[in-house]
C-alpha cells in the first residue's frame, strides 16, 4: 500500500524468500520497500525503470549495494550516478514485434476497423494539478509559471523547467504546495512540482496545440485515442480509449502516420510508444529525443521533428509520399528487430547480474 514503508508487505516478502531458493528479485520500476527487504536478507534486487523521473528512486534505499538498477532515460541515470550510485546501468525500452504484428493482422482480417491518416494514442492530461492550484498563486508566480509552461511546450527534445525552479520560486510555491514525503525520501519540492505539476501541464499544452494545428492543416485526418475528454480539441476525431495490448498494435500498423509526443519529464530517453509503433510495422513521426540518434536515423527508420513547423512540414511530406513512407516503416521495424526485443533486454540484464 506504500512504496516506501509497508510492514505487512515486507513480512510476506521475507517469508516468501525464506521458503524458496531465488537467485534475485526483479521488479519493473524501483520500490524502496523491496530494496529494504532485499538488503536486510542480502538478496540482489534488480529493477528496470520505465518511468522518468521515478520519484520512488529519490530514497536512501537507492544507495544499497544489493541493488542492480536499470534505467531507460540516460539523463536520469547520469543524475543518480553523480550522486555516487554505481550499481546503475542504462537499458533502453523494447517491444515484442512478433506479438504486435500478430495482433495487428488479426484485427485487420476482422474487417471491423478502419485505416487512419494521422493518429495519436496517449494521455492528454486535461486534468492536471497545475490547473487545480493556479488560481491560488499570486499574480507574479502564476505569470512566471504560465510563461515557462508555454515556452517549454514548444521546446521539443530540450528542457528548461529545471532552470526555472529557483530558490525564490521554491519559497513562493511552498506557500501553496504541501509536500508530503515518506521517511528516507530525499525528493524535494522542485522535483515533485516539476514532474507532477509542470510536466503534465506542459504535455497538455503541447499535445492540444499540435493536434489542433494538424487538424487545421489536414481537416478530418487527425484521430486521437485517449481516455481523456480533451475538450479543447477542434477538428480532431476523439475515438476514446483503445486497448493497448490488442487494439493499439492495429492502430499503429494501419495509420499512415503515428505520432509520438514525449512528455518533457522524459529527458533523453525513447518512450515505449516509439518502440511499439515500430514493432507493429508502423511509420513513426516523433519529436526529437537525444537518444534517438544512438539507435535510429531520421528519414530512414522513422522521422523526427524539432519544432511545430517541422512537424507540419514532415506530416504533409510523408502523406504525399506514400512509397517513401512505407519503405521507412519497413526499415524501422527491421532496425528495431536488430536492436532486440524483451528477451534481448533480459539477456543484457542477466549478463550484468
Amino acid at each position: 500500500m506504500n512504496y516506501d514503508v509497508d510492514p505487512a508487505f515486507a513480512m510476506a516478502m521475507e517469508k516468501k524468500i525464506r521458503e524458496n531458493d531465488y537467485d534475485f528479485v526483479f521488479s519493473v520500476n524501483f520500490f524502496p520497500q523491496i530494496a529494504e527487504v532485499c538488503h536486510d536478507m542480502d538478496m540482489v534486487y534488480a529493477s528496470w525503470a520505465c518511468d522518468s523521473p521515478l520519484i520512488s528512486m529519490y530514497n536512501e534505499a537507492v544507495f544499497y549495494d544489493t541493488n542492480r538498477i536499470f534505467h531507460f532515460d540516460r539523463a536520469r541515470e547520469i543524475e543518480f550516478y553523480s550522486m555516487g550510485i554505481k550499481n546503475l546501468w542504462h537499458l533502453p525500452l523494447a517491444s515484442n514485434p512478433k506479438r504486435l504484428m500478430t495482433c495487428a493482422r488479426a484485427l485487420s482480417k476482422s474487417g471491423r476497423y478502419e485505416k487512419y491518416d494521422i493518429s495519436f494514442v496517449g494521455r492528454m492530461y486535461e486534468k492536471n494539478s497545475y490547473d487545480v492550484i493556479k488560481d491560488k498563486l499570486d499574480p507574479y508566480t502564476r505569470g512566471y509559471l504560465d510563461s515557462a509552461i508555454t515556452a517549454q511546450s514548444r521546446l521539443w527534445g530540450s528542457n528548461i523547467t529545471d532552470l526555472i525552479m529557483t530558490s525564490d520560486m521554491m519559497v513562493r510555491l511552498s506557500e501553496n504546495f504541501d509536500l508530503k514525503k515518506s521517511p528516507g525520501s530525499f525528493s524535494n519540492l522542485g522535483l515533485i512540482f516539476d514532474t507532477t505539476v509542470i510536466g503534465f501541464k506542459v504535455a497538455y499544452e503541447a499535445r492540444v496545440r499540435v493536434l489542433n494545428e494538424l487538424s487545421v492543416e489536414f481537416p478530418h485526418d487527425v484521430t486521437l485515442f485517449t481516455s481523456d475528454r480533451a475538450d479543447d480539441l477542434q477538428m480532431v476525431r476523439n475515438m476514446g480509449s483503445a486497448d493497448y495490448m490488442t487494439e493499439v498494435p492495429y492502430i499503429n500498423n494501419m495509420s499512415r502516420i503515428n505520432l509520438n509526443l514525449t512528455i518533457p519529464n522524459i529527458r533523453t530517453g525513447i518512450p515505449l510508444r516509439v518502440w511499439d509503433i515500430l514493432g507493429a510495422g508502423g511509420f513513426c513521426l516523433t519529436n526529437y529525443q537525444e537518444e534517438l540518434e544512438e539507435y535510429f536515423t531520421d528519414g530512414k527508420d522513422l522521422a523526427w521533428f524539432k519544432s511545430d513547423e517541422e512537424l507540419l512540414d514532415k506530416a504533409k511530406y510523408y502523406l504525399d509520399h506514400e512509397s517513401e513512407r512505407e519503405k521507412i516503416a519497413i526499415r524501422g521495424r527491421e532496425a528495431l528487430t536488430e536492436l532486440g526485443d524483451y528477451r534481448d533486454r533480459m539477456s543484457e540484464m542477466l549478463t550484468v547480474l
